[in-house]
């Protein structure tokens, strides 16, 4: 019973702090991240909250009912625009790669010399001896 109050005061502190301070982020990622820093730092036990922590996780398919419900009330609407959801999705998941690989590029290519050619560590060291 204290694990399942320890998890839910994290989630209330994390709701409280993001409604008085207008953080961008939802309350439970707030708490969430709490939680995670108090672990590390050893204020609370693993032991504590691991019992309820688990039956959460066995019980994790009820958080998922919901949406199953919503997709089966609009699930008219899914069928009759199916083709433009799904291209949708390839779509922007096209895009989210894209601009993904041209950033990383963009900082692996920050961490060289301009004219620089990347070189490995024996042949570094064997530049410097001539």
């Amino acid at each position: 019973m204290r694990g399942i109050a320890i998890l839910f005061g994290f989630l209330l502190a994390g709701t409280i702090i993001q409604g008085t301070t207008g953080v961008p982020l939802p309350g439970n990622v707030i708490g969430l991240a709490l939680f995670t820093a108090a672990l590390f730092l050893k204020l609370i036990k693993l032991e504590w909250v691991e019992d309820s922590a688990q039956l959460l996780l066995k019980n994790m398919m009820l958080f998922f009912v919901p949406i199953i419900v919503a997709t089966i009330a609009f699930w008219p609407d899914i069928l009759r625009n199916g083709l433009p959801i799904v291209l949708t999705l390839v779509f922007s998941s096209l895009v989210t790669l894209a601009v993904t690989g041209l950033v990383t590029q963009g900082r692996a290519g920050k961490d060289q010399v301009p004219g620089e050619v990347e070189r490995s560590e024996a042949t570094k060291g064997d530049a410097g001896a001539r």
